[in-house]
């Protein structure tokens, strides 16, 4: 069997919290000798401090604030994989900077899935609430559509193992045209 070719371009990974984006982004970046970013991660290098902690002390807005800003700098790198926070896609200049820098790729999760992935993680600051299912349930009806919008593929993560689902994501991606835009002062 030939080898298949690499796609070319930067990848983006957008879902709610608990889909996969990080785990996904990392073996996706892997397979396409690619480097692989997660926005929060960039956050929590930049500031020194934990996404929870700037929640806590900054609130949800602010947070937002930062996030656009790492997204729209790594966005216009070249050759990478991005994972993005599960909220990134609220604010239309995020959808459109990711359309416009790379394809799109929506991991989509049941809300059981996503619930069993995130239950014990005490760095979800949304989900550290009494009742963290209809909190799941209300930012999946909020986000699905938004999500859908932005994205170039829909993958279903719920129950995949990562090699497979990364595997079927690499034939996919073989059939969509490259959606590129080189860094220039945009």
């Amino acid at each position: 069997m030939p080898a298949m070719e690499k796609p070319a371009g930067n990848f983006f990974l957008v879902g709610l919290m608990g889909a996969g984006k990080t785990t996904v982004g990392r073996a996706l970046a892997r397979r396409t000798d690619k480097t692989f970013y997660d926005s929060d991660h960039e956050i929590e290098a930049r500031t020194g401090v934990r996404v929870a902690t700037i929640f806590d002390i900054e609130g949800e807005l602010r947070f937002r604030d930062r996030e656009t800003s790492v997204i729209a700098d790594l966005a216009r790198l070249d050759n990478i994989v991005l994972a993005t926070g599960g909220g990134a896609i609220i604010r239309p200049q995020n959808r459109a900077c990711l359309a416009a820098h790379g394809t799109v790729i929506y991991l989509r999760a049941t809300i059981d899935d996503l619930l069993a992935r995130t239950l014990h993680d005490k760095n979800r600051p949304l989900l550290q609430i009494a009742d963290p299912r209809a909190k799941l349930e209300s930012l999946f009806q909020e986000r699905d559509p938004l999500y859908r919008e932005v994205a170039d593929i829909v993958v279903d993560t719920t129950q995949q193992n990562v090699s497979l689902l990364v595997a079927r994501l690499m034939e996919q991606l073989a059939g969509l045209p490259p959606k590129h835009r080189p860094a220039q002062g945009s």
